[in-house]
């Protein structure tokens, strides 16, 4: 999994898997599902991210029982 913060255009991504988008749907106002081929989803956009996310610049990635800071 990648996740991108683009500071310029304010766009939070979340990459699950590597391969191309073959469809997207708007969940809801500024967030975009991305699906691949097989239906399954590819990757989550959330557009206007500082508006959403306190601090979209950083992130704490969480494995249950533990914490990790990136």
């Amino acid at each position: 999994m990648k996740v991108i913060y683009d500071l310029d255009t304010d766009i939070l991504t979340l990459i699950l898997r590597e391969m191309s988008i073959e469809e997207s749907d708007e969940i809801s106002e500024g967030v975009i599902i991305d699906y691949g081929k097989d239906n399954k989803i590819v990757s989550i956009e959330m557009l206007d991210a500082s508006e959403n996310i306190s601090e979209p610049q950083s992130f704490m990635y969480e494995i249950k029982g533990s914490k990790v800071t990136a």
